[in-house]
């Protein structure tokens, strides 16, 4: 059954946005192309989309296989997302990112940074909360913001600053502590 919500879709929207981090990663893109390390947008943004669309759709047949429904992976999903969140608002590094290859599409840009745990986490927090066609249209458009991110580094870089990327990191750190909350509050009343 065809199911949109455009409230939902908004908040699905500014979740995968604040996980995916595309404006808060600029500066690791920007570092990349420093180090003389290359990316592909398309591939990019493309493998990202499959790989998450993917686990989208076989990631809680994968949960029933260790015997977890949708609503306890949503409490312990709301707790990694409220990890990234402090490390965005907070400024704390967890990964270190160091391929040794001059091609640097699959590793860091489409893992971890852009399909990565964090985004698997929230993809299925999501499910619990909204319908699949909600969260493959924002999905999609994250997919496209990236696209055009990683297309024109430069001039973004250029037309946000450094204090621009900066602001934006933790002001979707913030709004990602407080949707991580709602999810753990939403779900753990939900299994109680």
């Amino acid at each position: 059954m065809f199911e949109f919500n455009v409230s939902d879709f908004v908040s699905a929207f500014i979740v995968l946005f604040a996980i995916i981090d595309v404006a808060g990663s600029l500066p690791i893109f920007v570092d990349l192309r420093t180090k003389q390390k290359t990316f592909v947008p398309l591939k990019a943004s493309l493998f990202s989309f499959l790989i998450l669309l993917a686990f989208f759709f076989i990631g809680e047949g994968i949960l029933r296989l260790f015997n977890v429904d949708i609503n306890s992976f949503a409490v312990a999903g709301s707790l990694v997302l409220f990890v990234i969140g402090c490390e965005m608002t907070f400024g704390v590094e967890i990964f270190k990112m160091d391929s040794p290859s001059a091609n640097a599409t699959i590793i860091p840009v489409i893992f971890p940074l852009l399909a990565g745990p964090g985004a698997f986490t929230a993809l299925l927090s999501l499910k619990a909360e909204y319908s699949s066609t909600v969260i493959i249209a924002a999905l999609l458009l994250n997919m496209v913001i990236v696209f055009v991110v990683l297309k024109n580094v430069n001039l973004v870089e250029r037309v946000f600053g450094s204090g621009g990327i900066y602001v934006l990191r933790k002001f979707f750190g913030i709004i990602l502590l407080a949707i991580s909350v709602k999810l753990f509050a939403g779900n753990l009343a939900f299994l109680l």
